[in-house]
This record gives structure tokens, C-alpha cells and sequence, in this order.
């Protein structure tokens, strides 16, 4: 059974996420849908590209992933189906699956043809031009049917840390922060580790706080598990399960979590200090 994921910034409320499901089912009632997420901040890129890049790998290769997110049609922008990492990706053109595969070269990228005649009216882009798209390939059929092949798509830089040698110190930033009111960085593991090599002792730094050490997960953080609840609210850094440094508190929430404990929003920097 195909398997096709919806990820938009749709929310729950509106109409526009059973359209899309509905649309889907008229043209084949045997496709799987499975909701990723429609709770994306409205137009947030960067937002996205880390929830679809953390889950779509969960997908057998061969799933078709639709990204409604900033996808609302105009003529002067294109929709684009990506195959990377064995999975097919329908997006708009506005850099999305850039920020997604910043490290994967898509094996092909076309330029979705449906609907694009000078005479033809799409009133909403998913159900006109995403869901015929998707499911043609759910069908078996084949890419070039629907669009026509092309070299590259737009590109957005996603944000990358940098190590400052001089000081000793990796500077990375806030990216994304999860239900759990947690505070992912981009500093990966393999950074902080590579880095890391040759010296003893580390600060991480952000706000006017600071911490000595790193986690290995949530669960880390409570040494006598006899006494667990002591430790609730207790600030820590890990490494999640994406292996990117976070900043958390040990059974937060979004009332009383990182998020609203250190006061810290994304863009902003969290520095690594080595000595």
C-alpha cells in the first residue's frame, strides 16, 4: 500500500487538511495517509525542514511526502517533486528542500507541469497540483508524466555553526524549540566532539547562564532513580536523539520548560567554550 505524509502549516481548525485528505481519496482509496504535523508556524522554513528531515527517514523508501508549508500559489513560482534518500518530495519551489537535504543531493528534481497552462485556474496549490502529483506516483507512475526534469531548485543556506579557533569556542544557534518547550541547537555531536579533542573541560554558555555538561539523553540527567522526582526541573544539555546539542529541563513542558525558563528564542547564539 502506498504511503503518502502531509506536513503543512495548515493548523487543524480550517478546513484545508481533510480538503487535501479528501482529495487524495477521491483519486485513490487505497493510499495511506499518515499526518506528520499541520501545526507549523505560518511560512516557518526552518521549522519544517527539521521535523520532516527527523521523521520522513521512519517512512519505507518509496513514501511521498507533500510540504504544504508556504506553498500557496503564484505564477512566477514553481512546485517541484524532489527524489532524495529513496522518498519523493512535492513542495513548492521556495527552498525548502534545501534546508531539508543540506547535506543529501537529490538523486532528481521536476518541475511539476499539472496545471500550469496560461488558462488553467488553481484556486488552492495542494489539492489542484500536490495530490494529482502524488498520487500519480502512488499509482506507480513515473515522474517525467508529470513534470519535466530540471537541473536545480532554490536554495536557502541553512544555519550553520562555526568554530572560532582563536577563542577556543563553537558558536551555533537556537533552531528549533519542541512541544516540550525544548531548545535545540544546529551543534551537532560530531562538532562538539571533534572540537572537543584535546581539551579537558568545557562551558556552554547562553543568556547569562551556563553548563559543564552534556547528556547523553533525558534520562541521563536523574543519577538515583529512587529519588526521580527531585530532579524534576533540573536545567541540562544532551544530545538528542538527532544528535544535535539541546538545551532541556528534565520534565518541562512548554509552561515551564527551556523555552520559558531561560527566556531564549530561536536565532538566538549558545556558545561552547573549550579549555
Amino acid at each position: 500500500m502506498s504511503i503518502i505524509t502531509l506536513t503543512s502549516d495548515f493548523g487543524n481548525l480550517d478546513y484545508r487538511v481533510a480538503a487535501v485528505k479528501g482529495s487524495i481519496l477521491s483519486l485513490n482509496q487505497k493510499v495511506n495517509i499518515v499526518d506528520i504535523t499541520h501545526d507549523i508556524q505560518a511560512f516557518n522554513l526552518v521549522q519544517t525542514s527539521y521535523i520532516v528531515r527527523n521523521a520522513y527517514k521512519h517512512f519505507p523508501k518509496g513514501s511521498i511526502h507533500i510540504l504544504a508549508v508556504d506553498s500557496f500559489q503564484h505564477k512566477s513560482r514553481k512546485n517541484i517533486l524532489y527524489k532524495a534518500d529513496g522518498h519523493y518530495f512535492i513542495a513548492a519551489d521556495n527552498g525548502l528542500l534545501s534546508l531539508i537535504f543540506f547535506d543529501i543531493k537529490p538523486e532528481a528534481i521536476f518541475e511539476i507541469t499539472l496545471n500550469n497552462r496560461f488558462d488553467d485556474i488553481v484556486n488552492f496549490t495542494s489539492t489542484d497540483i500536490f495530490v494529482p502529483a502524488a498520487v500519480h506516483l502512488a499509482n506507480g507512475g513515473l515522474p517525467g508524466v508529470i513534470g519535466r526534469k530540471i537541473d536545480t531548485a532554490k536554495q536557502l543556506l541553512f544555519p550553520k555553526p562555526v568554530y572560532n579557533e582563536s577563542e577556543r569556542m563553537i558558536i551555533g544557534e537556537v533552531t528549533y524549540i519542541d512541544n516540550f518547550g525544548n531548545i535545540i541547537s544546529n551543534i551537532s555531536k560530531d562538532l562538539f566532539e571533534s572540537v572537543g579533542n584535546g581539551y579537558e573541560n568545557f562551558t556552554i554558555k547562553f543568556r547569562n547562564l551556563a553548563l559543564s555538561k552534556v547528556f547523553s539523553s533525558h534520562t541521563e540527567v536523574v543519577s538515583d532513580w529512587e529519588r526521580e522526582t527531585e530532579f524534576h526541573g533540573q536545567s541540562a544539555a544532551i544530545f538528542n536523539d538527532s544528535q544535535l546539542l539541546e538545551l532541556t529541563i528534565y520534565k518541562g513542558s512548554k509552561k515551564n520548560g527551556a523555552k520559558s525558563l531561560f527566556g531564549m528564542n530561536v536565532g538566538e547564539n549558545i556558545y561552547i567554550e573549550f579549555f
